[in-house]
């Protein structure tokens, strides 16, 4: 889909050249590519790399304003930097929705109504001084600078509301996909029709955000899970991202050579577009009502039915006892000391009373156990459910993955080096 343009640039800012490009077809594939790294990517340097959510949200932001940066500075629209960019802020507005989520306990419906209100006050400042939210018109600083804040606000709240499906509905991943690419179908066949372009073009921009994370945890999930855990191809988030990475890359290329969605070069080889009709916008707008209700009534529907959450809390408890060192006995020491390091990172914030830390630390415990399961279950699984069991007492110390607050630094303590042993 297209969006209209509005030559009105008479506000503020120097005038350059369209510095969006033109919404083709490889617009929407290289789009839903970049949202699907930043599934990937943020998940495989907070697991892997056991930097924690907070950090890696800080490195990333770190990294948006450089880009960003060297975005703003240019005069006209170049798929390399315009893409990058897209791709560091699909990770980076990730990044900000997983600290309320994981870091801050805000529930996902909160979440994805909050950033609802951000994104329409962006949206309404936006309109009020520009008198345009088309991407066409994409041509002052001011005008780019609004773009940009969208763009960020779309993927935070994109991530948000896509996660809470999955918590409403307990679909996975691979079944999740259906329901933003229906969507997006829908409102493609109604922008064919003739409902309003900007409107289209920024509800099928949100829902792209949904459907290339689904896309990532479905490539990336194990093959076999505990119940309520998401199942997929098991590629992995490393091997995933390096896969798209590798797709965005040949796009941009042929992007760059052939220009074809340089807005200039599609407009002197294609035909102008149609003049709009009030009254099949009109029509539209009460079908993306409809869409919106239909989508509300299913989502509905999905959660009163029955299906697989998380292992109830009181089944943590190991029924089998290993001396001190056993159950990480047939594991590669490079994954436990990566373990251990962590577990003691937490250990002395908690002593040193930096509360804040020590559950930073716990959380990123967590992160790298989860994804190292797929290698270590299956090298002892004894040992594993053993560790898994001590884990999910630590965790639950600082109320990860559990309703209840966190407890007292003192539990904490206990519970850390208790982990600390067992892996000695």
């Amino acid at each position: 889909m297209t969006t209209t343009s509005e030559a009105s640039t008479h506000r503020s800012g120097r005038l350059m050249l369209n510095k969006v490009p033109e919404v083709t077809v490889w617009f929407w594939v290289i789009k839903i590519l970049c949202t699907t790294v930043g599934e990937s990517f943020a998940d495989w340097i907070n697991m892997k790399l056991g930097v924690g959510l907070v950090n890696t949200a800080w490195i990333f932001t770190a990294v948006f304003v450089v880009v960003l940066a060297v975005q703003l500075r240019l005069k006209r629209y170049v798929p390399f930097p315009y893409w990058l960019t897209v791709v560091v802020v699909s990770v980076t507005g990730t990044l900000y929705t997983d600290i309320l989520t994981d870091q801050l306990n805000v529930p996902l419906w909160i979440s994805s109504a909050v950033f609802s209100v951000l994104l329409a006050v962006v949206f309404g400042v936006w309109w009020l001084r520009e008198r345009t939210l088309s991407i066409h018109s994409v041509t002052t600083l001011p005008r780019e600078s609004f773009y940009w804040l969208a763009v960020l606000v779309t993927f935070a709240l994109g991530t948000a509301t896509g996660d809470w499906t999955l918590e409403l509905t307990g679909w996975s991943p691979g079944a999740s996909v259906l329901l933003p690419l229906g969507l997006i179908a829908a409102i493609t066949l109604l922008w064919k029709f003739g409902a309003n372009p900007v409107l289209s073009f920024w509800l099928a921009y949100i829902l792209t955000r949904p459907l290339g994370a689904n896309i990532g945890d479905w490539l990336a999930s194990p093959k076999v899970a505990q119940p309520g855990e998401p199942t997929g191809l098991a590629l992995g988030t490393f091997t995933t991202s390096l896969i798209f990475l590798g797709l965005i890359l040949a796009t941009v290329i042929y992007l760059t050579v052939t220009r074809s969605d340089v807005t200039e070069t599609f407009e002197a080889a294609h035909a102008p577009q149609i003049t709009a009709d009030p009254r099949r916008e009109r029509i539209g707008l009460a079908c993306f009502g409809l869409l919106a209700v239909a989508t509300g009534a299913l989502l509905i529907w999905a959660h009163n039915q029955p299906h697989v959450g998380p292992a109830a809390e009181e089944d943590a408890t190991s029924t089998v006892q290993l001396a001190p060192g056993q159950a990480v006995k047939k594991f590669p020491p490079a994954k436990v000391d990566a373990l251990k390091a962590l577990a003691s990172t937490s250990l002395k914030d908690a002593r040193a009373g930096n509360a804040t830390g020590a559950h930073a630390a716990a959380q990123s415990l967590r992160d790298l156990w989860d994804a190292d399961q797929a290698s270590l279950q299956p090298l002892d699984n004894t040992g594993w459910t053993f560790i898994d069991a001590q884990m999910d007492s630590v965790l639950k110390t600082f109320g990860i993955d559990h309703s209840n607050p966190p407890m007292s630094p003192a539990r904490q303590e206990a519970e850390l080096s208790t982990l600390l042993t067992d892996m000695r």
